[in-house]
């Protein structure tokens, strides 16, 4: 016998109501943590990508130098090594579920006060957003493996994907909102607060889930920091994101040098975020592959033709390279998000490296924006800071080939060179609680 939802009825009565009704209870909320998630996922980069294209005239408005519009594209990615460092002792004492709610209603706030106020609260308001941003950075990811641990990847890819619309929101409609409003400076920079106060929200529902991350009595001695392993997720992760801001921050300026228009070079920045997308869901391939070497090699490979294509071939087919280049952003940074999870055994450990990760990766990434911004007013020419990019991504080569090894950290009960197993994928509905095993992919 089936229910009218077509589960399998236990017996009939008051017994198999309970299980319809528990069913319906796991499917509502598996339906409200995807939407919560994506709502957060969708407020990760469009604060960021909003600005770029429109540089040159808040510098105008503002009356800023070349060297302060430089410290304000490297004040995002600052902000997420800086507090990055905290985001798991806060989950382990308050619970990831509150803090990711608190760290919605702090966006808002540092959105608002960026854009009321631009003169007085342009760095202020930009460092609470992306002080906020640093720690959904790296919760999110451990919550998924502690609260869907069987479609980690799957979670994982949601999120991206809402990631790269809100990226693509954010980057295409600055310059016509400027355009429309008269050149409004307060609209471009505090538009984009609407949405974050929406997923406020809609992640209310999740913080009646009190349950802090306990660890693992044996694996308390386990320090990420000693592992080698974990420092090799950590320079994937920093050079994928050096790679990815110091593009976003100066492609549509180099564009515009180059003779494009600022529509054209604000399109082609929407293009390349859009290309993201097609790079959501690497994760869920990522999960069912033994090890993620081969995906380390495309993705090199991928952001080295984008670059020099964006950058040397003819104006006219930029479009076309700017759309690979964003495509292999996406893979790049879906990759280092999964070696966060997958090089975990618990999500405890998930939560750290993913800690550790963001906070020395983005510590190193935070050199990008900057150094290309003072090598161009020192040299003149975009030559130099673009000859760095394609050095920095043969390092991003080579620490991919050593994070995508089939590895997992040791959890004091296994030794560092402890190996994952692949097992076949799971279904499962999302839990509140509980940790993958140590030998196993997320």
């Amino acid at each position: 016998m089936q229910s009218e939802r077509g589960y399998p009825a236990i017996g009939v009565g008051p017994h198999s109501q309970s299980v319809e009704v528990a069913y319906r209870h796991a499917e509502r909320n598996q339906a409200l943590l995807i939407i919560g998630v994506a709502a957060l996922g969708f407020n990760l980069r469009g604060p960021i990508t909003s600005l770029p294209p429109v540089y040159p005239e808040i510098q105008s408005e503002l009356g800023l130098s070349t060297a302060t519009v430089s410290l304000l594209a490297a004040t995002p990615v600052i902000c997420f090594g800086v507090v990055s460092a905290f985001a798991a002792w806060l989950s382990r004492r308050l619970g990831e579920e509150r803090v990711l709610l608190a760290a919605a209603a702090v966006l808002t706030c540092g959105l608002l006060l960026r854009g009321l106020w631009p003169g007085a609260m342009l760095f202020p308001g930009t460092v609470l957003a992306s002080s906020a941003i640093a720690v959904m950075n790296v919760l999110l990811s451990s919550l998924s493996k502690r609260r869907w641990p069987s479609r980690a990847g799957l979670l994982i890819g949601i999120y991206l994907t809402a990631l790269s619309l809100g990226a693509v929101t954010g980057s295409l409609l600055s310059v016509p909102l400027y355009q429309a409003s008269g050149g409004s400076v307060r609209l471009v920079l505090g538009w984009i607060a609407l949405p974050a106060a929406l997923a406020t929200l809609l992640w209310l529902p999740q913080a009646r889930h009190t349950i802090r991350a306990v660890v693992p009595a044996r694996a308390r001695s386990a320090a990420v920091y000693r592992s080698a392993l974990a420092w090799q997720v950590t320079a994937f992760m920093g050079l994928q994101s050096l790679l990815y801001f110091a593009t976003l921050s100066w492609l549509p300026t180099i564009l515009r040098d180059r003779g494009a228009t600022p529509e054209t070079a604000g399109n082609l920045l929407s293009l390349m975020v859009l290309g993201n997308f097609a790079a959501s869901l690497v994760p869920v391939v990522a999960q069912r592959l033994h090890g993620q070497r081969v995906l380390a090699v495309a993705v090199a490979a991928g952001l080295a033709a984008g670059l020099a294509g964006a950058l040397y071939a003819p104006l006219g087919s930029a479009a076309a390279w700017v759309l690979i280049l964003g495509i292999s952003q996406g893979a790049a940074l879906a990759l280092a998000i999964f070696f966060t999870i997958a090089r975990a055994p618990d999500p405890v450990s998930a939560a750290s490296l993913s800690s550790l990760a963001q906070a020395a990766g983005y510590l190193v990434a935070s050199v990008g924006p900057l150094e290309l911004g003072l090598l161009h007013s020192a040299t003149g020419s975009w030559d130099l800071p673009v000859a760095a990019l394609f050095v920095l991504n043969g390092c991003l080569f080579a620490a991919g080939m050593l994070a995508g090894r089939p590895r997992v950290l040791p959890d004091g009960r296994n030794p560092p060179s402890a190996v994952i197993r692949r097992i076949p994928g799971r279904s499962g509905a999302p839990q509140d609680g509980g940790s993958s095993s140590p030998r196993t992919a997320p």
